[in-house]
């Protein structure tokens, strides 16, 4: 199975990004009266995490995911960290090939080994990093190089951010598929600036703004009749905003996402976080909501009168359209909510453990400000990741 995904809010990018562990923490937890000074780590952060994921239909068990990782950050030189991650997931299960319909599904089995580096250089109000990243498994190879600086204020109150990252992608599928994608390559540019503010003692804000550009190979060679212009671009907006509620000595995380492309996809993402330590516990209970238009050559599914799918005239409207085609689900017009609890427990104040479970559900109905697309069967996911953090 391909990992060329055309969207990154599907519930599978959504919840396996929770998979990778971040290398920079865009917000604090709680708003502090002001922004940290940018210094290196004073101690090694080591953490191991296992994730699992499923996704299903209605009477249809579809991809399961397992991926454990692992993440290390240490300090080097005073002035210096350098930090990596490792992770090695396997998926199996099966896809549908046009729209939602387990007719034609094709089964897969494969497992991708990733990982990523990054050094970064500080000094006393601002810091440079520089980051690889690479991806394999049987179809799909990816590399990718990352530059970022950050720089704050003299009062520390506001902090500045530039960055530049690119991927070059490779897709080989060699199976007998209906589409078959022989040394393909795609690559893709991202460009991000973005401020961060203390507002108040209590209130942390954020703001950025990302331009992505790419060009190549961007079909799904496992779904039937796909075909999708060679360039994608889009602009992408993102707002924090971090109060501290002092009489629950908690923290309110809120997020807004604007994303817009030349595919014709536009969506729309609100996330609200509660942060409630208890003693050694910290309780985080949180929703997501996602909306999205259906791309420009997204084609509905077609049925006959008795209301069942209809696969030949289905692929025969496809047919009659002119230019690119795809019946994909993930292009289509829809709403989906994700529920969310991650709760850990600190042992001593460098030593830690923690579990996140999230329940993603999907529907045409749930799209924000009317219909989304026909047709579709109601899609459900589910994350369950473990960790274990220390430092030292």
């Amino acid at each position: 199975m391909t990992r060329n995904s055309q969207r990154p809010e599907t519930a599978t990018g959504v919840l396996l990004a929770s998979l990778i562990l971040p290398g920079l923490a865009a917000l604090s937890a709680i708003a502090p009266s002001n922004a940290a000074a940018e210094n290196a780590p004073e101690k090694t952060t080591l953490a191991v995490k296992y994730g699992s994921y499923k996704d299903s239909q209605p009477g249809w068990d579809r991809v399961k995911v397992d991926a454990p990782q692992v993440y290390i950050q240490a300090p080097i030189a005073g002035e210096w960290s350098v930090e990596g991650s490792a992770v090695a997931d396997s998926v199996s299960g099966a896809s549908p090939r046009m729209h939602t319909q387990r007719s034609g599904a094709s089964n897969m089995s494969d497992n991708r080994k990733a990982g990523d580096l990054k050094v970064t250089r500080y000094t006393a109000r601002s810091a440079v990093s520089a980051g690889i990243a690479y991806s394999d498994e049987h179809d799909y190879t990816s590399r990718a190089f990352s530059l970022d600086g950050r720089w704050s204020s003299e009062d520390n109150n506001r902090t500045w951010t530039l960055g530049y990252g690119t991927s070059i992608d490779r897709i080989d599928n060699t199976s007998n598929g209906v589409n078959t994608a022989i040394n393909q390559r795609k690559r893709t540019h991202e460009l991000m600036a973005g401020v961060t503010q203390v507002l108040t003692p209590s209130d942390i804000a954020q703001i950025n703004i990302t331009r992505g550009t790419g060009h190549g190979y961007f079909n799904d060679p496992y779904k039937s009749f796909d075909q999708r212009p060679g360039e994608r671009n889009a602009w992408i907006g993102l707002v924090r905003w971090n109060h501290y509620v002092e009489r629950f000595g908690a923290a309110l995380r809120s997020s807004y996402r604007y994303y817009n492309d030349t595919f014709g996809v536009k969506s729309h993402t609100v996330g609200l976080d509660w942060v409630q330590p208890a003693g050694k516990w910290t309780l985080t209970p949180g929703v997501r909501y996602y909306t999205q238009s259906a791309a420009n050559f997204y084609r509905d599914p077609k049925f006959n009168a008795q209301g069942q799918y209809d696969m030949t005239a289905t692929i025969l409207s496809a047919m009659a359209a002119p230019g690119n085609n795809s019946f994909d689900q993930r292009l289509a017009a829809f709403g989906a909510t994700t529920l969310s609890m991650k709760v850990a427990y600190a042992f001593t104040p460098d030593t830690s453990a923690d579990v996140k479970v999230e329940t993603y559900r999907q529907t045409a109905g749930m799209r924000f400000g009317g219909n989304g697309s026909p047709g579709l069967d109601t899609f459900r996911a589910q994350f369950i990741q473990v960790g274990l953090t220390h430092r030292f």
